[in-house]
């Protein structure tokens, strides 16, 4: 059960749609794939996509991160030794989640392949399935009720809408939505820090009536105290994810008293499935509810996040819906999608397989 190769490289993925964020219109991705062999013939497969404006990390430096000279030291690693492997993964390249997170992917893909079970049974699982948002990006009214019409008649019963370039666009925008879809569809907000203070307690008293889920990252992902001055229910129906990177990040969001009431784990902010558990532990001793998000991404990682995230007492909500809109991915196989809801593979590891 020994690494006997890696290899990794690039690939440009474009989106059958483009979206927009408060700071950023997305057209494509760029995405590394890793690939990891054992010497008894298994393939361990993970992807990353950095986002520099999240973590700081570049597609050039998270490229450079994966190269073989960087990685060599894998080889002849006995991948039963995970969480030993995961540790020097995170001492070797401390500055680069994504790539990080692609090879932890790949070692948990080769790991739950070894023990002939899926990745979700090694880790401890607790739910079988959870439904998953859909994102509708910033764009005019019209457009958005129509992409939602669009997700509605594709099964899926939770709209996550960006906001955060004008707060009275948006409050006409949701209060047009939530008319059109009724009560029964779940909606929740992501401003992507583009809210003041200020702005978040307009927005909570403007849509009282609209039966918003919660509110994901309002603030600055740095204005902890901003966020801590907020009424307490408010902070409760708040969800951090530019503010919660790694583990350290979750214990500032903890202490003294709690920032907020959800956290949003994204692999490639934490640099894999093994710190993502630990994070997720924290949110169970704390009390928090927990999240899990993705950028534009493979099926492979979205299989790794789903699978940690099913495993955590703790996990309430997915925003899984990271290769949708890929025009094209590296691999086939992974989680299943059932009306809404998506649960992982029966198949050991990932259940993926690369493409030519």
């Amino acid at each position: 059960m020994k690494i006997s190769s890696f290899s990794a490289w690039p690939v440009a993925c474009p989106l059958t749609r483009p979206y927009t964020i408060a700071f950023h219109t997305f057209d494509s991705v760029q995405m590394m794939v890793v690939r990891l062999s054992d010497d008894e013939g298994r393939v361990g497969v993970g992807t990353a996509t950095p986002v520099e404006e999240i973590t700081g990390e570049s597609f050039a430096a998270c490229r450079d991160a994966l190269s073989y000279d960087r990685l060599a030291w894998l080889l002849g690693r006995d991948v039963r030794r995970l969480p030993a492997l995961c540790r020097q993964l995170r001492e070797r390249l401390p500055h680069n989640p994504a790539a990080r997170a692609a090879v932890d992917i790949a070692l948990h893909d080769l790991w739950a392949q070894a023990l002939g079970v899926p990745l979700v049974e090694a880790l401890g699982r607790a739910h079988h399935s959870l439904p998953t948002s859909v994102t509708i990006g910033i764009k005019p009214a019209d457009e958005a009720l129509a992409e939602a019409d669009e997700y509605l008649g594709r099964g899926f019963r939770i709209l996550k809408v960006k906001a955060g370039q004008s707060l009275d666009e948006d409050l006409e925008r949701l209060a047009r939505l939530r008319d059109h879809v009724g009560r029964e569809i779940v909606i929740r907000v992501d401003p992507n820090q583009g809210y003041t203070s200020e702005e978040v307690l307009r927005f909570v008293e403007r849509t009282a009536k609209l039966e918003i889920e919660f509110l994901e990252q309002p603030m600055l992902a740095g204005d902890l105290e901003g966020l801590c001055a907020l009424p307490d229910a408010v902070r409760r129906r708040i969800a951090a994810d530019e503010s919660l990177l790694d583990e350290s990040d979750g214990l500032r969001l903890l202490s003294p008293t709690p920032a907020c009431g959800i956290w949003n784990i994204k692999l490639m902010k934490c640099g894999g499935v093994f710190p993502a558990g630990r994070i997720a532990a924290l949110a169970e001793l704390g009390g928090i509810e927990l999240m899990w998000g993705c950028m534009d991404e493979s099926i492979a990682s979205i299989t790794a996040a789903l699978s940690v995230a099913l495993a955590s007492p703790a996990t309430r909500y997915l925003d899984l819906d990271g290769s949708f809109d890929l025009a094209g991915d590296v691999v086939e196989g992974g989680f299943i999608l059932e009306n809404g809801c998506l649960r992982a593979p029966d198949s050991p590891g990932l259940g993926v397989r690369l493409l030519e």
